[in-house]
């Protein structure tokens, strides 16, 4: 067998230890999850359970309207998601194509607007929805999370739209073509990997957000996985194993997210505009 070099050797120990860096927190997770709750107040604290309690992640459904959030949860990442797409390829694909007055500005404005985090803006967003009547509505977490992530989503399909060449779009026209065509049939298809880098960052922003549904929801039935998540520890009781195990379980959707998203983003990585 052929030797392999000491540089690629070396190469893969430190990509498996800074995996193993990256991983060591969700396994001790894992392993609090697996623990009866006499074990967590245990002093000193064992890494792993002596009694290996598989049930907590059957008891976990029961103590909290789990389905309720992570439902909760979906409608709003996945409708945000849409929406943000919706209004962010006219824009992006307008600025890409058009020299118009104040484009540049226009640009500057959208970087400068993602230097504002919710946590900064959240009374005034609060005050917003309470004039709106938008309190503790989905309508409200959709509109928030699609305006914070609106300005990223141009700016990165602005830069995927700018770097594909006029001319396939000009021989979409000869073709017959129209202006809506030629973006459907030419310049989307080749421009899936800013496309899918969109609708990821969305999602996952969308799905991680806390501080806005903290503040804009009250009812359970109404709030998404985040909220629900810290529940589990109160004044009055600690479940640290229902925390870790829902926590996990909140992790599932978005690894489902790659699972399926990530035959797009390769073929479009590897797809070239003559195909």
């Amino acid at each position: 067998m052929k030797r392999r070099p000491l540089r690629v050797v070396l190469l893969t120990a430190v990509g498996w230890l800074v995996a193993l860096v990256f991983l060591a927190p969700y396994l001790q997770m894992f392993l609090t999850s697996l623990k009866p709750e006499r074990e967590l107040n245990k002093s000193p604290g064992a890494y792993l359970p002596d009694h290996w309690q598989w049930n907590n992640y059957v008891d976990v459904w029961k103590h909290a309207p789990i389905w309720t959030n992570m439902r909760v949860s979906l409608v709003v990442a996945g409708v945000a998601t849409v929406v943000t797409l919706v209004c962010a390829m006219p824009a992006a694909y307008y600025s890409a194509r058009n020299r118009f007055r104040g484009r540049g500005a226009f640009l500057l404005l959208i970087l400068v607007t993602q230097m504002f985090a919710p946590t900064s803006l959240v009374v005034g967003i609060f005050r917003e929805m309470v004039a709106l009547n938008l309190t503790d509505t989905l309508l409200a977490l959709i509109l928030v999370n699609a305006a914070f992530n609106l300005p990223f989503c141009v700016w990165i399909l602005h830069g995927y739209f700018s770097s594909i060449p006029k001319e396939l779009e000009e021989a979409a026209f000869l073709d017959g073509a129209g202006r809506v065509g030629a973006l459907f049939r030419v310049t989307l298809p080749i421009s899936v990997p800013g496309v899918v880098t969109a609708v990821v960052y969305t999602f996952i922003s969308a799905w991680n957000e806390f501080i806005v549904a903290l503040t804009v929801t009250s009812s359970p039935n109404r709030q998404p996985l985040t909220v629900a998540i810290p529940s589990f520890i109160t004044q009055y009781q600690e479940h640290w194993q229902y925390l870790f195990a829902t926590s996990l379980i909140a992790i599932v959707p978005v690894v489902i997210l790659f699972v399926f998203i990530e035959r797009y983003l390769i073929g479009g990585l590897t797809a070239g505009s003559v195909k």
